[in-house]
């Protein structure tokens, strides 16, 4: 785990400053709404984080771009086999796994996102956005602008970091043990060169091939399934005996034959 940067320790200090002082942080894309469940005051919650500072609570039916920045947090927690889209619309679907989320930090599980859930989103994030076991270094050793892929270098490095969050979310479920990646983004140029299929979803920025670590490719093929990956392939799978392939995107298709998947 990464050392958190001096902005952190400061944030958290003017955060606690506030809840003394008796202040109240205001509430940007939505009304003025009941404290989570079980968490402390609005006033209570840190002033403001080195990445992204929500304020307010959002629920289901809130919408806009605070909604959008607590999707790709919670994208690793939609449910056995699916994938929730990051549209800033508060839903169903973003409710269910903003509660996956709350119950695998033992807060309050109400799909209500208040405090004590940002709190938790501030201590898993470092002040690029990333969450804290894992960088964009990792996901990309083909070239440092993220350029020449099959979308833009924006697209790309944006789609890394849902996968990145994705994979942060199997690794707390898995024990918090590392997960090895290998590689993520290709460029179209650096796809062919290591023999990539044409469509490889490497070129999007959705994918990341990770080591066995001690979890064993078989593992972490099935834990796969449950934190939004529509793409797995691992062991039995042609090329992929040693190591296993994770990605999103549109439709799905699981086969790693020695794993039972």
């Amino acid at each position: 785990m990464r050392s958190r940067p001096i902005g952190f320790l400061l944030s958290t200090l003017a955060g606690a400053a506030l809840a003394f002082g008796g202040a109240t942080a205001t509430a940007s894309a939505n009304p003025p709404s009941a404290p989570e469940t079980g968490s402390a005051s609005v006033g209570a919650a840190r002033a403001a984080d080195g990445c992204y500072t929500w304020s307010g609570t959002l629920r289901e039916g809130s919408s806009g771009e605070a909604v959008r920045q607590l999707q790709i947090r919670v994208a690793g927690y939609p449910g056995t086999g699916n994938q929730i889209a990051i549209d800033g619309a508060f839903g169903p679907a973003t409710k269910a796994a903003v509660t996956r989320f709350q119950a695998a930090y033992g807060l309050a599980a109400d799909g209500i996102a208040g405090p004590a859930t940002f709190n938790k989103i501030y201590q898993l994030q470092d002040d690029d956005c990333t969450p804290v076991n894992f960088t964009y270094a990792e996901l990309n050793r083909c070239n440092s602008d993220w350029s020449g892929g099959k979308v833009s270098a924006a697209t790309a490095r944006a789609n890394a970091l849902v996968t990145m969050w994705k994979l942060q979310a199997m690794r707390h479920a898995m024990g918090d043990r590392p997960i090895t990646v290998n590689g993520g983004f290709r460029s179209v140029s650096c796809n062919s060169a290591v023999g990539g299929a044409a469509n490889s979803r490497h070129m999007y920025g959705h994918a990341a091939d990770l080591g066995a670590g001690s979890q064993g490719f078989c593992a972490l093929a099935q834990a796969a399934r449950n934190h939004g990956f529509t793409e797995i392939l691992g062991p039995g799978y042609p090329g992929h005996n040693d190591h296993t392939h994770v990605a999103g995107g549109s439709g799905r298709f699981w086969s790693a034959p020695s794993c039972g998947i």
